[in-house]
Order: C-alpha cells, then structure tokens, then sequence
C-alpha cells in the first residue's frame, strides 16, 4: 500500500517552477477539453472513442483488459462492445488459448471513426493557431509541443 501524498506539500521548492507546472497543466487541460469538444455530437462518445484508440494503438486485447485499461467498469464496457460491435467498428473472436474469452480488435471501420475524430480535432487547432498566434508564436509552439512530447515520455 502507498502512503497518501501530501497534497499541502509544495509542489516544488522553486516557486518558478511551481507555477509553469501550474500552468502547462491548466493549459493542457484546457486544450484537451476545447478538443473533445470538436467531436461530432452525434458520432461516438468519448468512452468509445478511448476504446477504439487503445485497440489501435495498443492492438487486439480481452474485454477484461480493455476494462482495465480504460478504467471502465464491466458493465460499461459491455455496453460499448455492443454499440461498436453492431455498427462494424471491432470484430470480437474467440481467444484460441482459453474458449471462454473473446478477442477485441479495431475494423478498418473503427479505424476510420477514429481519423475522422482526429482530423476534425486538428482542423480546429490549425484553424486556432492561425487566427489567434502569429509566425513567431508559431515557431515557440512547435518548440514547446516538442519539450512537452519529451517530458511526456520522462521516466
């Protein structure tokens, strides 16, 4: 068992670097939700859309492990295998080393669901970024997306 943290810790004896982790968090944050807002209201939800994501980044897994991975509860995740299975987006098979359990994999159906999502989310942040930063924020953007994507992959 891990101890609590102490959330009345300070985060950082550097206040300076206290306050950039404030921020990029809150600026993360707040472009994540701007971009889920740019999903078609009436494609898939969000909880299908991390499903279909897993299975394409990650490949084919057990419900059980989607579950998991996804942080979803059974019962949820039941309801999303239905509504993707129906519609062609996965394909579920039964596991060859154990019968009981069935294999979830993404369809080129769910592949494209997927791309759709991601172009019209980079549709809007192109669109963004052109009308809100100039040349020179530009080349400072590409930077920190760069030094985000690093820290992002720090151990």
């Amino acid at each position: 068992m891990q101890p609590e943290p102490d959330v009345a810790a300070p985060v950082s004896a550097d206040p300076e670097l206290a306050d950039l982790a404030r921020r990029v968090r809150e600026g993360v944050g707040r472009l994540n939700w701007r971009m889920r807002a740019e999903r078609d209201p009436s494609g898939p939800g969000p909880a299908v859309l991390a499903v279909l994501s897993r299975l394409y980044r990650a490949g084919t897994h057990t419900p059980t492990e989607l579950a998991e991975a996804e942080r979803l509860q059974p019962q949820s995740l039941t309801r999303i295998l239905a509504w993707v299975t129906e519609r062609g987006l996965v394909t579920r098979s039964p596991d060859p080393a154990d019968g009981r359990r069935s294999l979830v994999s993404i369809t080129p159906a769910g592949l494209a669901v997927l791309r759709e999502y991601s172009v019209r989310r980079e549709r809007w942040l192109a669109g963004a970024i052109e009308a809100t930063l100039s040349p020179t924020e530009r080349q400072l953007l590409s930077l920190a997306s760069e030094l985000m994507l690093r820290v992002a992959d720090a151990g």
